[in-house]
Protein backbone atom coordinates (compact mmCIF):
# COMPACT_ATOMS: atom_id res chain seq x y z
CA UNK A 1 0.00 0.00 0.00
CA UNK A 2 2.40 2.62 -1.23
CA UNK A 3 1.56 6.08 0.06
CA UNK A 4 -0.71 4.79 2.83
CA UNK A 5 -0.56 6.00 6.39
CA UNK A 6 1.21 3.77 8.90
CA UNK A 7 0.19 3.76 12.56
CA UNK A 8 2.28 2.23 15.34
CA UNK A 9 0.44 3.33 18.49
CA UNK A 10 -3.00 1.92 19.25
CA UNK A 11 -4.80 -0.25 21.78
CA UNK A 12 -6.70 -2.91 19.86
CA UNK A 13 -5.86 -6.25 21.48
CA UNK A 14 -9.15 -7.09 23.19
CA UNK A 15 -9.49 -7.28 26.94
CA UNK A 16 -5.91 -6.50 27.96
CA UNK A 17 -5.95 -2.75 28.73
CA UNK A 18 -8.24 0.26 28.34
CA UNK A 19 -8.60 -0.22 24.58
CA UNK A 20 -10.84 -2.61 22.65
CA UNK A 21 -12.91 -4.86 24.86
CA UNK A 22 -13.82 -7.52 22.28
CA UNK A 23 -12.58 -8.82 18.95
CA UNK A 24 -15.64 -7.26 17.34
CA UNK A 25 -14.75 -3.83 18.74
CA UNK A 26 -11.19 -4.24 17.52
CA UNK A 27 -12.27 -5.21 14.00
CA UNK A 28 -14.67 -2.26 13.91
CA UNK A 29 -11.81 0.01 14.94
CA UNK A 30 -9.45 -1.43 12.33
CA UNK A 31 -12.13 -0.79 9.71
CA UNK A 32 -12.29 2.86 10.78
CA UNK A 33 -8.51 3.12 10.53
CA UNK A 34 -8.29 1.54 7.09
CA UNK A 35 -11.16 3.70 5.81
CA UNK A 36 -9.10 6.75 6.85
CA UNK A 37 -6.19 5.51 4.71
CA UNK A 38 -4.13 3.44 7.15
CA UNK A 39 -2.36 0.58 5.41
CA UNK A 40 -0.20 -0.68 8.26
CA UNK A 41 -0.88 -1.01 12.00
CA UNK A 42 1.35 -1.98 14.91
CA UNK A 43 -0.97 -2.20 17.90
CA UNK A 44 0.57 -1.57 21.32
CA UNK A 45 -1.07 -2.74 24.56
CA UNK A 46 0.11 -1.05 27.74
CA UNK A 47 2.90 -2.81 29.63
CA UNK A 48 4.87 -1.59 32.63
CA UNK A 49 8.63 -2.11 32.61
CA UNK A 50 8.41 -3.32 36.22
CA UNK A 51 6.31 -6.29 35.05
CA UNK A 52 9.03 -7.51 32.69
CA UNK A 53 11.39 -8.54 35.48
CA UNK A 54 8.65 -9.64 37.89
CA UNK A 55 7.92 -13.30 38.69
CA UNK A 56 5.14 -14.60 36.49
CA UNK A 57 5.89 -12.34 33.53
CA UNK A 58 6.12 -15.37 31.27
CA UNK A 59 2.52 -16.28 32.12
CA UNK A 60 1.41 -12.70 31.48
CA UNK A 61 3.14 -12.69 28.10
CA UNK A 62 1.53 -16.03 27.21
CA UNK A 63 -1.89 -14.57 28.06
CA UNK A 64 -1.19 -11.52 25.89
CA UNK A 65 0.03 -13.78 23.09
CA UNK A 66 -3.23 -15.71 23.08
CA UNK A 67 -5.29 -12.53 22.92
CA UNK A 68 -3.09 -11.14 20.16
CA UNK A 69 -3.18 -14.31 18.04
CA UNK A 70 -6.95 -14.45 18.23
CA UNK A 71 -7.18 -10.88 16.98
CA UNK A 72 -4.52 -11.38 14.30
CA UNK A 73 -6.37 -14.38 12.88
CA UNK A 74 -9.63 -12.43 12.73
CA UNK A 75 -7.92 -9.39 11.17
CA UNK A 76 -6.19 -11.49 8.52
CA UNK A 77 -9.58 -12.78 7.42
CA UNK A 78 -11.29 -9.39 7.45
CA UNK A 79 -8.42 -7.24 6.10
CA UNK A 80 -6.21 -9.46 3.91
CA UNK A 81 -4.10 -6.58 2.55
CA UNK A 82 -3.34 -5.00 5.92
CA UNK A 83 0.17 -5.09 7.40
CA UNK A 84 -0.92 -5.84 10.98
CA UNK A 85 1.64 -6.39 13.75
CA UNK A 86 1.99 -5.89 17.47
CA UNK A 87 4.36 -4.39 20.02
CA UNK A 88 3.82 -2.70 23.37
CA UNK A 89 3.63 0.79 24.83
CA UNK A 90 6.05 0.33 27.70
CA UNK A 91 5.71 2.53 30.76
CA UNK A 92 9.22 3.18 32.08
CA UNK A 93 8.48 2.75 35.77
CA UNK A 94 11.71 0.74 36.22
CA UNK A 95 15.18 1.30 34.79
CA UNK A 96 16.87 -1.00 32.31
CA UNK A 97 14.05 -3.36 31.30
CA UNK A 98 15.15 -6.40 29.32
CA UNK A 99 13.67 -5.83 25.87
CA UNK A 100 15.55 -8.61 24.12
CA UNK A 101 12.32 -10.50 23.38
CA UNK A 102 11.24 -9.19 19.93
CA UNK A 103 7.60 -9.33 21.00
CA UNK A 104 8.25 -6.34 23.27
CA UNK A 105 9.39 -4.15 20.40
CA UNK A 106 7.45 -2.55 17.56
CA UNK A 107 6.63 -5.16 14.97
CA UNK A 108 9.77 -7.12 15.83
CA UNK A 109 12.06 -4.22 14.88
CA UNK A 110 14.67 -2.61 17.16
CA UNK A 111 12.24 0.26 17.89
CA UNK A 112 10.44 0.35 21.23
CA UNK A 113 7.53 2.64 22.14
CA UNK A 114 7.92 4.09 25.64
CA UNK A 115 6.11 6.48 27.94
CA UNK A 116 6.71 8.03 31.36
CA UNK A 117 4.57 7.33 34.42
CA UNK A 118 2.07 9.97 35.45
CA UNK A 119 2.64 12.06 32.31
CA UNK A 120 5.70 13.55 33.95
CA UNK A 121 9.25 12.64 32.84
CA UNK A 122 11.49 11.86 35.82
CA UNK A 123 14.80 13.51 36.56
CA UNK A 124 17.48 11.70 34.61
CA UNK A 125 15.13 10.62 31.84
CA UNK A 126 17.77 11.17 29.10
CA UNK A 127 20.08 8.71 30.88
CA UNK A 128 17.28 6.12 31.01
CA UNK A 129 16.83 6.45 27.25
CA UNK A 130 20.57 6.31 26.65
CA UNK A 131 20.61 3.00 28.51
CA UNK A 132 18.03 1.60 26.09
CA UNK A 133 20.09 2.83 23.15
CA UNK A 134 23.23 1.22 24.60
CA UNK A 135 21.28 -2.06 24.74
CA UNK A 136 20.67 -1.82 20.98
CA UNK A 137 17.15 -0.41 20.98
CA UNK A 138 15.68 2.73 19.41
CA UNK A 139 13.29 4.40 21.89
CA UNK A 140 10.29 6.30 20.55
CA UNK A 141 8.66 8.49 23.20
CA UNK A 142 4.88 8.48 22.97
CA UNK A 143 2.92 11.75 22.96
CA UNK A 144 5.50 14.14 24.48
CA UNK A 145 3.03 17.00 24.07
CA UNK A 146 0.92 15.51 26.85
CA UNK A 147 3.67 15.48 29.49
CA UNK A 148 3.73 18.08 32.23
CA UNK A 149 6.65 20.44 32.67
CA UNK A 150 7.66 20.74 29.00
CA UNK A 151 6.20 24.18 28.38
CA UNK A 152 9.50 26.04 28.86
CA UNK A 153 12.45 25.80 26.48
CA UNK A 154 11.85 22.17 25.50
CA UNK A 155 15.36 21.37 26.71
CA UNK A 156 14.44 17.92 27.99
CA UNK A 157 13.02 16.94 24.59
CA UNK A 158 16.28 17.97 22.94
CA UNK A 159 18.16 15.96 25.58
CA UNK A 160 16.03 12.89 24.74
CA UNK A 161 16.97 13.24 21.11
CA UNK A 162 20.65 13.68 21.94
CA UNK A 163 20.37 10.42 23.88
CA UNK A 164 19.22 8.69 20.70
CA UNK A 165 15.44 8.71 21.18
CA UNK A 166 12.73 9.90 18.80
CA UNK A 167 9.27 11.33 19.45
CA UNK A 168 5.73 10.43 18.39
CA UNK A 169 2.98 13.02 18.55
CA UNK A 170 -0.72 12.10 18.55
CA UNK A 171 -3.33 13.05 15.98
CA UNK A 172 -5.75 13.70 18.82
CA UNK A 173 -3.52 16.43 20.24
CA UNK A 174 -3.62 18.32 16.94
CA UNK A 175 -7.39 17.86 16.82
CA UNK A 176 -7.87 19.29 20.34
CA UNK A 177 -8.87 15.93 21.83
CA UNK A 178 -6.79 16.47 24.98
CA UNK A 179 -7.47 20.18 25.39
CA UNK A 180 -5.61 23.38 24.53
CA UNK A 181 -2.32 22.75 26.37
CA UNK A 182 -1.29 19.59 24.45
CA UNK A 183 -2.44 21.18 21.20
CA UNK A 184 -0.34 24.28 21.82
CA UNK A 185 2.65 22.18 22.83
CA UNK A 186 2.53 19.84 19.84
CA UNK A 187 2.44 22.88 17.55
CA UNK A 188 5.54 24.22 19.33
CA UNK A 189 7.27 20.87 18.94
CA UNK A 190 6.36 20.75 15.26
CA UNK A 191 7.51 24.35 14.88
CA UNK A 192 10.95 23.43 16.22
CA UNK A 193 11.29 20.14 14.33
CA UNK A 194 11.10 18.02 17.50
CA UNK A 195 8.44 15.53 16.35
CA UNK A 196 9.52 12.57 14.22
CA UNK A 197 6.27 10.62 13.84
CA UNK A 198 2.53 10.97 14.19
CA UNK A 199 0.27 8.10 15.27
CA UNK A 200 -3.21 7.74 16.66
CA UNK A 201 -3.02 6.28 20.19
CA UNK A 202 -6.48 5.01 19.19
CA UNK A 203 -8.14 3.14 22.05
CA UNK A 204 -10.29 1.07 19.73
CA UNK A 205 -13.84 1.59 20.99
CA UNK A 206 -16.91 2.62 18.99
CA UNK A 207 -17.44 5.69 21.20
CA UNK A 208 -13.86 6.99 20.70
CA UNK A 209 -13.03 9.24 17.79
CA UNK A 210 -10.23 8.42 15.37
CA UNK A 211 -8.59 11.79 14.71
CA UNK A 212 -6.31 11.16 11.72
CA UNK A 213 -8.46 13.01 9.18
CA UNK A 214 -8.98 16.02 11.46
CA UNK A 215 -5.26 16.26 12.23
CA UNK A 216 -4.32 15.88 8.55
CA UNK A 217 -6.72 18.68 7.62
CA UNK A 218 -5.22 20.89 10.33
CA UNK A 219 -1.68 20.33 9.08
CA UNK A 220 -2.72 21.09 5.52
CA UNK A 221 -4.37 24.28 6.74
CA UNK A 222 -1.10 25.24 8.41
CA UNK A 223 0.89 24.68 5.20
CA UNK A 224 2.28 21.43 6.54
CA UNK A 225 1.63 18.99 3.69
CA UNK A 226 5.29 18.01 3.49
CA UNK A 227 5.45 17.50 7.25
CA UNK A 228 2.26 15.40 7.20
CA UNK A 229 3.73 13.13 4.55
CA UNK A 230 6.96 12.63 6.49
CA UNK A 231 5.35 12.27 9.92
CA UNK A 232 2.45 10.00 9.01
CA UNK A 233 3.59 8.08 5.94
CA UNK A 234 7.33 8.15 5.23
CA UNK A 235 8.83 7.93 8.72
CA UNK A 236 6.35 5.38 10.10
CA UNK A 237 6.91 3.35 6.93
CA UNK A 238 10.63 3.46 7.62
CA UNK A 239 9.99 2.29 11.18
CA UNK A 240 8.02 -0.69 9.84
CA UNK A 241 11.11 -1.50 7.74
CA UNK A 242 13.47 -1.05 10.70
CA UNK A 243 15.01 2.20 9.39
CA UNK A 244 15.57 5.46 11.27
CA UNK A 245 13.32 8.42 10.43
CA UNK A 246 14.16 11.21 8.05
CA UNK A 247 14.51 14.71 9.44
CA UNK A 248 11.22 16.63 9.48
CA UNK A 249 11.56 20.35 8.71
CA UNK A 250 9.97 22.72 11.24
CA UNK A 251 6.39 23.70 10.60
CA UNK A 252 5.91 27.28 9.48
CA UNK A 253 5.75 29.96 12.16
CA UNK A 254 2.04 30.37 11.48
CA UNK A 255 1.43 26.97 13.08
CA UNK A 256 3.32 27.69 16.28
CA UNK A 257 1.19 30.77 16.87
CA UNK A 258 -2.13 29.07 16.08
CA UNK A 259 -4.81 29.32 18.73
CA UNK A 260 -5.46 26.16 20.72
CA UNK A 261 -8.69 24.36 19.98
CA UNK A 262 -11.30 23.97 22.72
CA UNK A 263 -11.16 20.84 24.79
CA UNK A 264 -13.04 17.85 23.38
CA UNK A 265 -15.34 15.96 25.75
CA UNK A 266 -15.17 12.58 23.95
CA UNK A 267 -13.18 9.58 25.24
Amino acid sequence: MSGAYRDFHSHLVPGVDDGSRTVEEALHSIARMTEAGVGGIITTPHLSASHISAPGFGRLLDFLDRRWMRLREAAEGAFPGLDFRRGFEIRLDAHGPDLSDPRLRLGGTRFVLVEWSGFRPPAGSPAVLAGLVDAGHVPVIAHPERYLGLEGELGVVRAWRRAGAYTQGSYGSLAGRYGPRPRTLILRLLGTGLIDYLSSDFHGRPDYDFHLEEAAAELRRLRGRAQLNLLARVNPGRLFDGDLPLEVPPLAEKATAARAAPERPDG
